[in-house]
């Protein structure tokens, strides 16, 4: 597939993951509008992407939670470029805590970022881009197939977004619109740094060894080739398929292993 002026929504796109598909999309001669709610950042990220590749940039300062922010953010991308041919919706918010410790705000505000987030951005833009078959991309996890302790919120809002994904794949199957799910493993980023705690503060820290994990830059790499082969489902690490196939076929053990793993990380939540 060919990017070469092609317009792409980014949400979530001031770092991590979301800026890294930034990049990969300016490589490939895309236009971008990109969003996030750190407005100066994204200023700076447009400015040096159309510098550097040629292509032309918008930065919209959006907090998908609200559904206003989305409608304004895909009115935007039509004024500025007046279409729109994929979307990404990577915005997205971690935690970490155990679900008896929680306030039940900041499993709320993950839905609304994640879940929702992804549902109201996918509305404004689903007419513009049955125009022009395009794609719809919810950056989902592994968590999305498989809960995790201490991460009740988070594997919530991804099951929910795989559910709505899937369904709107299926009721768009006979469009010529490519709905694509992609599951990164643990990615080195600062969502785990900006997780949630129990009370809804910033952790401020990792809980994994960051250097082992896949890079932000690998992640985005694959995204953009999965979008460009219409991939339906895209999970990225040996790890992430063999904890989706455990968890299909022997449930219990899935159970076993899961709760071994996260007995092993830094300041451990269960043990």
């Amino acid at each position: 597939m060919d990017f070469k002026n092609k317009v792409v929504i980014i949400t979530g796109a001031s770092s991590g993951i979301g800026k890294a598909c930034a990049e990969e999309f300016a490589k490939r001669g895309a236009h971008l509008v990109l969003a996030a709610r750190q407005y100066v950042t994204l200023c700076e990220i447009t400015a040096d992407l159309e510098n550097r590749y040629g292509i032309r940039a918008v930065a919209v300062q959006a907090d998908v939670s609200k559904e206003h922010d989305c409608e304004v953010l895909i009115k935007q991308a039509l004024v500025t470029f007046d279409k729109i041919d994929i979307l990404v919706n990577n915005a997205g918010l971690s935690m970490r805590a155990l679900f008896d410790d929680l306030d039940l705000s900041v499993l709320k505000n993950l839905m609304d970022v994640n879940f929702w987030g992804t549902v109201y951005c996918t509305k404004y833009a689903l007419p513009e881009i049955l125009k022009t078959k395009g794609s719809i991309i919810g950056v989902s996890s592994i968590a999305g197939y498989r809960g995790l302790p201490g991460r009740t919120g988070y594997s919530a809002s991804k099951f929910a977004m795989n559910g709505f994904m899937e369904a709107l794949r299926t009721e768009l199957l006979k469009t010529g619109v490519h709905v694509m799910v992609a599951c990164p493993g643990f990615t080195a980023s600062n969502i785990r740094v900006t997780a949630l705690a129990k009370d809804g503060s910033s952790h401020g820290e990792t809980s994994m060894e960051e250097g082992k994990m896949m890079t932000a830059d690998e992640v985005a790499g694959r995204i953009v080739d999965g979008i460009a082969g219409r991939k339906r489902t895209l999970i990225m690490t040996g790890q992430g398929k063999l904890t989706v196939w455990i968890n299909k076929l022997l449930p219990a053990l899935a159970d076993k292993l899961v709760f071994n793993h996260f007995t092993k990380e830094k300041n451990a939540l269960i043990k």
